[in-house]
């Protein structure tokens, strides 16, 4: 992998390696990283490109034709016997005070500009169709990437920034193939066809045109050089104002509470003013670079003008080529200072293609291995063998040398304070992260042999702050599966949601809005329980779920999950919890103290061993330990 991630501030994704080397790079390395995709749909660019160079020859044959027609109506004489047979056919009438001939000159124009106008449009719609498709496969890729990637890289990242990236920098890769691949076509052809002709009619001239124009070049190198890093800054900026906004909206509440819109506003600005300069500081370079460009072309049409005159009495070109000269000149203007926005958009694309690949090529650190297989089975038992695990971003174990077993039916729960490693156990189990010692295994086999996807299939997980998505308690229940009403209404019972959602006006089509704000916490836990259970899971695994429940609401979720049928008799439930009653009627407690195991047992031996797990038991409850009464 050519990219190294960082985080800085919420305002960076990742850091080229080159970041600090490439003050002078002029073209840039990452944006020739589109071919490949605009090479899935090579025959639409095909198609574009000889459309456009056809487009570009229809442009230019109107000012030979009117070249021509100016030595005719001057001495009645035609330099090209193509166009002359053609304009002198007899398909051509008089009209008017117009002969055929006369009449021919303006249909020849009428023709080709038809002709430019058929031959652009095709080339812009197959452009624009290709940007489209390779846009939508780019943001698919990093998207792809991103949602395979382990949870610890997430941690470290804000959510607004990654978000820019998907869509503002995708969006600005999607405008380099659609807008700045075709003006590169334009300007190459047009400089091409528009040179061949010039150079045919008059070798001299040509010259003297062009000469001037190859100081275009150290211009352009001196503009690459300049404003490539300032442009990537700009980026930079972009995504760390959107990753700010991100986090200010999701917690408006928190914003309006503490009375700190000020304070947000002033990190905005501060933000949002570092944009502001770097694009000053951009358009600073950008602007002194387009007026060069026309200084260049002034000099280039200045010696044409003076040197026509000359060309002419050496009898080289007649008057109506010299015309034709003027004409392509004028149009050739155009692409000139064209070539001053292109480049400015090719280096915008610059900056945008190195975070949007720098997320593509992403590599993630958990993964199925070659070898992996499929777990086809139930899952009977799962088990800690001398399990130990540290964070990325810390130094200390969080867990250390743990070992238990769970088998089908067992009910066990894990009690300790905060930072204990509660949660720890069960995101190893669901494989976000991995342990560095020790190792996880399920039926008896490592927990690595299997593909991810097929034993997170097999797993309800319930996490300790439920996330709902934008939409109905349907869609949030049966997420990524189908499901009909009897089995949603099932697990929803089982969760001890169907009371209050059988109450609401929409049933389970009632909207739970941004994040599921429109339900209490409670309410939350127990649609996101529901939508655990509606899989009818092997291992069931709660971390903290019912923290947010009322005690009696707990017990009847507890008489459903423990009670119900052999199927539910035969899941294994690992279950998190500091509220000890959520644990009590458990197989096994496991007390943990800092990342250790330092008892274990049911409730009855624990209160007698009147240690960890009786101590905390006695400051919920108030109730006395034996050996205290």
């Amino acid at each position: 992998m050519s990219e190294e991630s960082v985080h800085f501030s919420g305002s960076e994704i990742s850091k080229d390696k080159t970041d600090s080397t490439d003050e002078k790079q002029v073209v840039g390395r990452k944006i020739w990283r589109i071919v490949p995709y605009l090479k899935r749909y090579w025959k639409r660019v095909l198609g574009g490109i000889l459309t456009n160079g056809v487009a570009r020859a229809f442009d230019l044959i109107p000012f030979i034709a009117i070249g021509m027609a100016a030595d005719y109506y001057r001495d009645e004489t035609f330099t090209n016997s193509t166009i002359k047979n053609f304009v002198s056919s007899e398909i051509f009438p008089e009209f008017g005070p117009m002969s055929s001939i006369e009449f021919g000159f303006g249909f020849v124009i009428v023709i080709c500009f038809t002709f430019l106008a058929i031959f652009q449009g095709l080339s812009n719609q197959l452009w624009q169709s290709t940007a489209y498709m390779a846009q939508h496969d780019i943001r698919m890729d990093a998207t792809n990437s991103l949602m395979n990637m382990e949870a610890s890289y997430f941690e470290t990242r804000q959510t607004g920034n990654l978000m820019s990236v998907l869509s503002a920098d995708v969006a600005q890769l999607e405008d380099i193939i659609s807008d700045a691949s075709t003006s590169i076509i334009r300007l190459i052809m047009t400089f091409a066809t528009a040179f061949g002709i010039m150079f045919w009619m008059s070798p001299t001239l040509a010259l003297i045109l062009f000469t001037p124009l190859t100081l275009i070049v150290p211009m352009v190198v001196w503009f690459s050089t300049r404003v490539q890093r300032k442009y990537r800054k700009t980026r930079e900026s972009t995504g760390g104002i959107v990753a700010i906004l991100e986090n200010v909206l999701s917690g408006i509440t928190v914003v309006q509470a503490y009375n700190a819109t000020n304070f947000e506003s002033s990190r905005i600005g501060r933000q949002s003013g570092d944009y502001r300069d770097q694009s000053i500081d951009a358009a600073f370079v950008r602007n002194r670079f387009i007026p060069g460009i026309y200084v260049v072309a002034g000099l280039s049409f200045g010696l044409l003008v003076s040197a026509g005159g000359w060309v002419m009495s050496t009898e080289e070109i007649t008057v109506g080529q010299f015309v034709t000269f003027l004409l392509i000149s004028t149009r050739m203007t155009m692409p000139m200072f064209i070539l001053g926005l292109l480049l400015n958009q090719l280096q915008k694309g610059e900056a945008a293609s190195k975070r949007v690949f720098a997320i593509v090529d992403l590599e993630p650190s958990i993964y199925d291995k070659k070898e992996a297989i499929k777990l086809d089975g139930s899952i009977n038992s799962i088990s800690f063998k001398n399990v130990s695990f540290s964070y990325p971003t810390s130094e200390s174990n969080v867990l250390n040398d743990i070992s238990f077993k769970a088998s089908s039916g067992d009910f066990i729960g894990v009690m300790g304070h905060t930072g204990a490693g509660k949660s720890t156990i069960l995101k190893l189990i669901e494989r976000f992260y991995e342990p560095q010692n020790g190792e996880i295994l399920i039926n008896g086999i490592n927990i690595n042999d299997f593909s991810i996807e097929s034993v997170r299939k097999r797993i309800g997980f319930v996490s300790q702050e439920p996330f709902l998505f934008f939409g109905t308690l349907r869609e949030n229940i049966s997420y990524a599966r189908d499901a009909n009403d009897d089995e949603i209404r099932t697990a929803l019972e089982t969760a001890g949601a169907w009371e209050f959602i059988s109450k609401l006006p929409k049933g389970i089509d009632t909207m739970v809005g941004d994040r599921g704000v429109m339900l209490s916490g409670g309410q939350r836990a127990r649609i996101s329980l529901a939508r655990a259970l509606l899989n009818n899971p092997d291992l069931l695994i709660l971390d903290e779920a019912s923290a947010s429940l009322d005690a009696e609401t707990e017990k009847r979720i507890q008489q459903s999950l423990f009670g119900r049928s052999s199927l539910d008799k035969n899941r294994i439930t690992i279950a998190v919890a500091h509220r000890l009653a959520t644990i009590r009627n458990s197989d096994e407690i496991i007390a943990l103290v800092d990342g250790v195991i330092v008892e274990r047992g049911n409730h009855e031996q624990l209160i007698e061993n009147n240690n960890v797990y009786a101590s905390q038991w006695s400051i919920q409850t108030g109730e006395i330990s034996p050996q205290e009464g």
